[in-house]
């Protein structure tokens, strides 16, 4: 299949030369150009002997021009496969756009004599010698009709090979059998029977219809039912609004009283979930194939903010297939529901697409659905993309794209099942375009006449799915119009008797998600924050993990600088010294040896953007890895990848790896903490409110590097104050810790409390190497995380004290200790959130002599944790010390950063009046 790639005129000639070599000496020339001109001779011959043994008198002219128009058709073939695509039958609302060159007979300079023509290059089609109006039209048939396909960008023939003869020799027209097709109408039936019932019924009410693109469902359920007989066990959905509570009563078999329940808009079950509207909440289900298999079908929970689930959705796969499924793509597959707009407008798409076939994301490939309504809220298409598709992203990584009518169930039920054959083949996503339209506005509410009213002109005479598809079957004899009926009445009577079932509820149902891999987690209590779990371990199984992942193999040569950094590692337990990397490689290293997994992704994370971690070391003179963490026996890897450069992307899909894996430790590290807001919508939507909004938990650990070092504005700050803000109800934990001890138990807390929260860690740049900033073995074996820590002073001498977090600390220390000051108490605040009151008060109360209350930053007034701290502590009247408000988190001049540090520094040492 495909041996020629596009042939010129220029080539043509090269051809020609090639033929009278073959005809000279056929071992000559490559065997595939053998066949070809073999059946070339044998077409010229007409089939007959006789004639055969006269073709050595055909003249060079006459051969040179038979051998022209073969090549002349292959280009057409070749046109067809390529450009085809551009001339179908897709839109069922609108004439299509006009392209130049189209796929006339001229274009490949053919005439119209030549279709009664018998041409070799049939073969090329699987159709044999042909004429060339028959070649033609077996391409019409399977490249302009209700499915167009772009695929002929991929690069790997077997693909090409495998694409080509699944359409070719059927021509991409269905061959259903009744019962096939039975399955089919009655899909189409539910979709739209249950559009129309919400109409009726919650007249007013935003739902997102589906109107207008209800064959999606079929041709979803047929994909799912189809993946399920080739082994699929776990389905991961993501889809925004639109036809989503089509999906989960028709696909995922939610109860329809549930639904109905939550459109009366009854408070729920739980008076601590402060819930969403019913188009973005989640749901999973275990439901049985037509065949009597059980598959588990999950939607992820999502926010108003378009394409935003894709990477959770992915994250959550990977999870399933890493977890579960122990690492078979096979097992689970990913889907994901795009709208047209929203496909070509939302970068994140093409942040999610490069991740496709990365090892650190892959998930074995994704199918995409776009509901391709054309338009967006109001934006036609037009001036929605400058692409000609709104698919196009699929280039990126040669992803083939199906164009279907969303009038022809069929044409897009054979396409959906086609897709899962491709994707568990090959590993790699496809595109399923579904040319539909949008029967009302953005929601039922809008007059979208305002914008498109040419469109909606249209649309108000177009017919249904239903009604096409019930037609098409009644003329062929495959069902009567009495058994439709039937079949929808069926239908509307079982919503009659859920709608009255739901009148009679109280109160709105929130299934429970703690089963699974979720089960034995509890949702947190009130008293749960008071303090912190034992996290400590043995000092003999410290020492030995200690030892075991600081030795590099004697059979392997490192670059002399590892050699050097990991014999520094083995000194520090002799010392009894551990510096920051110890104390966090060592936490990893003591939650795998108890089983539990432990993935970390982010941009640089294997050495650390600072050069402190170095997780995966490189053989010298190769490319070999070695991970000392994964070489010390215990049962669980250490799983860690340097990320592409994406923020948003990769923090959503950690999430969702998180979602799925509350027994592991996920990680998410940005290069700098000010780099998080590259993915502020995942913080904001996800991390911050998904518990609260979709009573989902998430366990994701965020590491932000953060600390003012005179390294400018983008490299200063990770914006405490923005998380603190977000702040409330328990919904996160916020850290600032200052010690390689206390990074060390807030990770492995992280799996030691009976809950999942999101954990931010403002981790330190400065203190990663600092001589101060070390810990003993003590600390890693008798204690625990301790959200405040106070000073070691003489508190009979203190008549200040300052409330400071993070590595200012020992700025103030180091000063401290040099003006010989010892009124002054600094108390690090190493939790900021849940903020640890009891243990403020507590410390408070051993200071009797303390007239003065400060609160020191480095941060400017209007940043930081100040605002948020005094807000806590209002009854102490705390002075601010730190630097002026700011629009800018920094300068960019080393020396005003460090005459702003001295004046933070005088104003505590020297009594400088300060602004309060």
């Amino acid at each position: 299949m495909d041996k020629f790639s596009y042939i010129g005129n220029a080539d043509v000639n090269a051809i020609e030369a090639l033929f009278h070599k073959f005809q000279q000496d056929p071992e000559s020339v490559d065997k595939t150009w053998q066949d070809f001109f073999k059946g070339f001779e044998f077409g010229r011959a007409d089939y007959s002997p006789s004639v055969a043994q006269g073709i050595s008198k055909t003249t060079n002219s006459e051969v040179s021009e038979n051998v022209t128009k073969e090549f002349r058709v292959i280009n057409l073939i070749h046109g067809y496969r390529q450009r085809g695509h551009l001339f179908t039958k897709t839109n069922p609302v609108r004439t299509r756009r006009k392209y130049r060159p189209d796929l006339g007979l001229d274009v490949f300079e053919l005439e119209p004599s030549d279709l009664e023509t018998v041409f070799q290059a049939g073969t090329e089609i699987e159709i044999g010698p042909a004429k060339l109006k028959d070649i033609i039209a077996h391409l019409e048939k399977t490249y302009c009709q209700s499915i167009g396909v772009e695929y002929m960008f991929i690069r790997n023939p077997n693909l090409l090979s495998w694409l080509q003869e699944r359409m070719e020799l059927s021509q991409n027209i269905p061959h259903f059998t009744k019962e096939e097709k039975g399955n089919i109408l009655k899909k189409v039936i539910e979709a739209v029977t249950f559009e129309n019932f919400l109409a009726t019924k919650f007249v007013g009410q935003k739902r997102f219809s589906l109107e207008g693109a209800e064959s999606f469902l079929p041709a979803m359920n047929a994909l799912m039912e189809h993946g399920v007989e080739l082994g699929i066990e776990d389905y991961v959905i993501g889809m925004a609004h639109r036809g989503r509570l089509n999906v989960l009563a028709n696909i995922m078999e939610k109860p329809a009283k549930d639904i109905f329940t939550e459109f009366e808009g009854r408070p729920s079950e739980d008076g601590l979930f402060d819930g969403d509207v019913k188009y973005h909440m989640g749901y999973s289900n275990d439901v049985t194939s037509i065949s009597g298999k059980k598959v588990h079908i999950s939607l992820t929970p999502n926010p108003s903010h378009l394409e935003t689930v894709g990477p959770v959705v992915e994250g959550i796969t990977r999870a399933k297939i890493d977890g579960r499924h122990q690492g078979n793509h096979r097992k689970v597959c990913p889907i994901i529901v795009h709208g047209d707009a929203a496909i070509a407008g939302q970068g994140i798409v093409y942040e999610v697409v490069q991740m496709a076939h990365l090892d650190g994301y892959r998930v074995g490939g994704t199918i995409h659905f776009i509901i391709n309504n054309q338009v967006g809220f109001t934006t036609n298409y037009k001036d929605a993309r400058s692409s000609t598709y709104c698919t196009d992203v699929a280039k990126v990584t040669k992803a083939p794209v199906f164009h279907v009518n969303g009038d022809d169930v069929e044409a897009l039920t054979l396409v959906a099942k086609m897709a899962m054959e491709f994707r568990l083949n090959f590993r790699k996503d496809v595109f399923i375009d579904v040319l539909c339209y949008r029967k009302y506005g953005h929601n039922e509410g809008d007059e979208p006449r305002f914008t498109q009213p040419l469109l909606y002109k249209q649309i108000a005479l177009h017919p249904n799915p239903k009604v096409i598809y019930s037609k098409k079957l009644i003329e062929e004899g495959s069902f009567t119009s009495a058994e439709i009926d039937a079949m929808e009445k069926t239908y509307k009577d079982e919503l009659e008797k859920d709608l009255e079932e739901a009148k009679k509820v109280e109160k709105t149902k929130v299934n429970s998600y703690l089963q699974g891999p979720w089960q034995g987690v509890q949702m947190a209590g009130k008293d749960d924050f008071d303090q912190s779990p034992d996290t400590a371990v043995s000092e003999k199984l410290f020492l030995e993990l200690a030892k075991k992942t600081t030795e590099l193999p004697k059979d392997k040569k490192f670059f002399n600088k590892i050699e050097r950094l990991f014999g520094d590692r083995q000194k520090m337990i002799e010392s009894d010294t551990y510096d920051w990397a110890m104390g966090e490689l060592l936490a990893y290293a003591s939650l795998m040896n108890e089983g539990h997994h432990v993935r970390f992704s982010g941009q640089d994370v294997e050495r650390g953007t600072f050069s402190h971690r170095h997780a995966v070391v490189k053989v010298e003179d190769s490319e070999e890895e070695y991970i000392p963490l994964n070489n010390f026996g215990a049962p669980e890897k250490l799983e860690i990848y340097n990320s592409l450069l994406s923020e948003y992307a990769v923090l959503g899909f950690e999430y969702g790896y998180a979602y799925a894996s509350p027994n592991a430790l996920t990680i998410w590290e940005a290069q700098f903490g000010d780099f998080f807001n590259g993915a502020q919508i995942i913080i904001d939507q996800y991390l911050a409110a998904s518990e609260y909004k979709w009573r989902r938990m998430n366990g994701l650990v965020v590491l932000l590097p953060h600390g003012y070092e005179g390294q400018g504005p983008e490299h200063s700050s990770a914006r405490i104050e923005r998380f603190l803000q977000m702040c409330a109800e328990n919904n996160m934990q916020i850290v600032n810790a200052t010690t390689p001890a206390q990074q060390f138990h807030v990770l492995r807390r992280q799996l030691k409390r009976s809950f999942r929260k999101p954990l931010i860690c403002f981790t330190p740049k400065k203190l990663l190497r600092y001589p101060s900033c070390v810990s003993g073995l003590k600390d890693f074996t008798h204690n625990k995380f301790r959200e405040i820590l106070d000073d070691q002073v003489n508190e009979k001498k203190i008549k200040r004290v300052a409330f400071c977090s993070g590595k200012i600390y020992y700025d103030l220390i180091e000063r401290r200790e040099k003006e010989g000051a010892t009124d002054i108490a600094f108390i690090r605040l190493e939790q900021l959130y849940p903020f640890p009151r009891k243990q403020v008060d507590s410390i408070i109360a051993k200071y009797t002599q303390a007239s003065e209350y400060l609160f020191i930053q480095e941060e400017a007034e209007n940043m930081g944790a100040w605002r948020f701290v005094d807000n806590h502590l209002r009854a102490l009247k705390m002075r601010y010390v730190g630097r002026d408000e700011a629009a800018s988190p920094a300068t960019g001049f080393s020396k005003r950063h460090n005459a702003e540090t001295e004046e933070i520094m005088l104003s505590i040492f020297k009594k400088v009046p300060v602004k309060n």
